[in-house]
């Protein structure tokens, strides 16, 4: 099950106590203080990294900890600082601390986020040594780590984000232009999660299906259309299944509005997807038997002033144009 949104809990490290220790030496019956400072305690993490399924890992962890500081020891000797802990969290999460309100984005692979700091080492008493006291029995505890209440929010990096009424041939699409293995049928919502394919060093996501009502919790509802927000450009697949049995005027009219079904859903959601840099794929064509049927309804969609292509996922040429397509528009951005 893909988990786009989690909720946890995090402390840091306690410092390690400060200790009264005294020195020891032959021929001398009381040493000098040489209690050593506690260790500090470890910092909290967050570490982006490629792989969009791994919140599902803490479905069930809610409560996250480093490491704490050791105690000071003898001889002047500082405790060991405590471990710090790395919690590893998908590129495109976004990391609220609930209390504070203070968010952060890992943007990119490898990007580290310091969540809370460890807590400092108490002093030895050697620290406490004066002229005027030069046995000092006091030794100061190390301080709490900062904790906090966590939320992260999954939102998808993408270069190309597949987006269409369910059943339009996303994912379909995804797997004849990548090595993806997405689920496919002929049902509605066969994909129930988001799916990654790697396209010639570029990132395809199929979003999953959206239908009327989406952004009002309809369907799958917002859980992917947040998804939609980090792609730099959208494919937007209608299928001419309508028009396949029947070339009506009220048929053709349906594949418009289909199109513009789920563009005004992206419209409520966020007004600025619309200002995505779109392409329009008109899938199924193969169930069409009449070439000008399939010219007459690409140029009504040429009219939206947005690239058109035509799709069979049975016809290699046909395929192999929208890749060279789609690979031209990203490297124009």
């Amino acid at each position: 099950m893909f988990i786009d949104e989690i909720k946890f809990y995090a402390k840091a490290g306690r410092g390690g106590d400060g200790v009264v220790r005294w020195r020891h030496e032959r021929f001398i019956d009381k040493g000098g203080p040489n209690g050593g400072d506690g260790g500090k305690g470890g910092d909290v993490y967050a570490l982006a990294v490629p792989d969009i399924h791994l919140l599902s890992k803490y479905k069930h962890q809610k409560k996250f900890e480093s490491e704490k500081g050791c105690d000071g020891e003898g001889m002047s000797r500082h405790g060991r600082d405590g471990e710090d802990l790395i919690i590893k969290l998908p590129v495109g999460s976004i990391i609220t601390n609930i209390e504070s309100g203070a968010s952060v984005s890992l943007d990119k692979e490898g990007q580290k986020e310091l969540l809370l700091k460890g807590g400092l080492g108490g002093y030895g008493n050697e620290n406490f040594k004066t002229s005027t006291n030069t046995t000092p029995k006091k030794a100061t505890p190390g301080k709490e780590g900062e904790e906090g209440n966590f939320k992260v929010e999954l939102e998808l990096f993408a270069d190309i984000g597949l987006i269409g009424l369910p059943n339009a041939g996303k994912s379909s699409l995804l797997n004849s232009l990548t090595n993806a293995e997405a689920k496919i049928g002929s049902y509605q919502f066969t994909t129930l999660d988001p799916n990654l394919g790697d396209f010639h060093g570029y990132t395809i996501a199929d979003i999953p299906g959206l239908i009327e009502g989406a952004s009002g919790g309809k369907g799958l509802g917002i859980k992917f259309l947040r998804h939609i927000k980090r792609t730099r450009m959208l494919a937007h697949l209608v299928s001419l299944e309508p028009i396949a049995e029947s070339f009506s005027l009220k048929n053709q009219k349906e594949l418009i509005k289909n199109y513009e079904t789920i563009r005004k859903e992206l419209e409520k959601f966020d007004p600025t997807l619309l200002d995505k840099k779109e392409v329009i794929v008109l899938t199924k064509v193969d169930l069409i038997d009449d070439e000008e049927k399939i010219k007459k309804i690409k140029e009504k969609f040429e009219k939206i002033k947005k690239p058109v292509f035509v799709l069979s996922l049975y016809d290699d040429e046909m395929i192999k144009k929208i890749m060279d397509g789609l690979v031209k528009l990203l490297r124009k951005e």
